[in-house]
C-alpha cells in the first residue's frame, strides 16, 4: 500500500516536470534557471540545454551563503541564493534567463528566489 502511494507521487511529479520542460529550453545567451528545494536547502542552476552544461549554480550549502545567513530554510535564505546567482550571471554578462520552477508552485521560497534574481539584474 505504502509503496503504491510513493510510486503514484513520483509519477505525478515526473508528469509535471515533463509538462513544464517541453515548453522551455535554455541557451548560452538565455540559460534556464532551474530550482530545486529540499526540506533543508534550496538550489538554483543556470543551464545551457543546447550544450548540456551547467553554467552557474548557487545554493544554501555554499560557504558564501554561510557567511551571510545561518537559517537555510526560510524566505530570507531563498532571497540570498537569488542574489548570489544573479551576481554570478552578471559577471558573465548574462542578462536574461528562463525561470524553471520545476515541480514547485510559484509561491513562497520559489517566488522569493525569483524576485531576488530579478532585483539582482536577471530578466525573465
Amino acid at each position: 500500500m505504502y509503496k503504491d502511494n510513493v510510486t503514484l507521487k513520483a509519477n505525478a511529479k515526473s508528469r509535471i516536470r515533463k509538462r513544464i520542460r517541453k515548453k522551455i529550453s535554455g541557451t548560452l545567451e538565455r540559460p534556464r534557471a532551474y530550482v530545486f528545494k529540499s526540506n533543508k536547502h534550496i538550489y538554483v542552476q543556470l543551464i545551457d540545454d543546447e550544450n548540456g552544461k551547467v553554467l552557474f549554480s548557487a545554493s544554501t550549502r555554499e560557504k558564501e551563503f554561510g557567511a551571510k545567513t545561518k537559517n537555510t530554510k526560510n524566505m530570507d535564505a531563498a532571497k540570498t541564493v537569488g542574489e548570489m546567482i544573479a551576481k554570478k550571471a552578471k559577471t558573465s554578462k548574462i542578462k536574461t534567463a528562463i525561470f524553471d520552477r520545476g515541480i514547485y508552485p510559484f509561491h513562497g521560497r520559489v517566488k522569493a528566489l525569483a524576485e531576488a534574481m530579478r532585483k539582482g539584474g536577471l530578466d525573465f
